[in-house]
């Protein structure tokens, strides 16, 4: 079960395994962040787990990402911009980004993978930090509070229908 692996690895690494999984998600770590975060949000409404410990750890882990990706983005994105040229997903992103701009890069912020990819392609866009802070970290708040509390009051319902248990 899934609650219990996050346990034993609370019980080895604390909290941070709660950042690390935000963090280092878009760097390969195969735990989805919805399944992460109910299991986290419900294990700390039944009292398991403390709940701002578990809520501030999400919500910096997915900041760093968001930011992490953003500057890989700025610094290294010509790089893989010249890579990828002719990748048709890549251009129609940045025709996305490009025409719907603030909006496309909130809501781009609540699709798996999809949230760790914008940041990367608002840095290689030239966007500037401020409007890229501004924007991200206020869709990355907006979802975490939403899954977070999804995980609270529906999290016991969610997880079993999940994984059957």
């Amino acid at each position: 079960m899934v609650s219990n692996t996050i346990l034993e690895l609370i019980h080895q690494y604390g909290y941070l395994i709660f950042y690390l999984a935000f963090t280092l998600g878009p760097f390969g770590i195969p735990i989805p962040n919805e399944i992460t975060i109910l299991t986290g949000a419900t294990l700390s409404h039944i009292g398991v787990i403390n709940p701002w410990m578990t809520y501030l750890c999400v919500l910096s882990g997915l900041l760093t990402a968001f930011t992490l990706s953003y500057f890989a983005g700025k610094f290294f994105g010509q790089k893989l911009k010249n890579k990828f040229l002719e990748n048709r997903h890549l251009q129609r992103a940045e025709q996305i980004l490009t025409k719907r701009g603030h909006t496309a890069m909130y809501i781009g912020m609540f699709i798996p993978v999809v949230r760790y990819i914008i940041p990367m392609l608002i840095g290689l866009s030239g966007t500037s930090y401020r409007r890229f802070a501004l924007i991200s970290y206020s869709s990355a708040l907006g979802w975490t509070l939403l899954f977070f509390s999804a995980g609270t009051f529906f999290g016991n319902h969610i997880l079993s229908k999940w994984f059957n248990t």
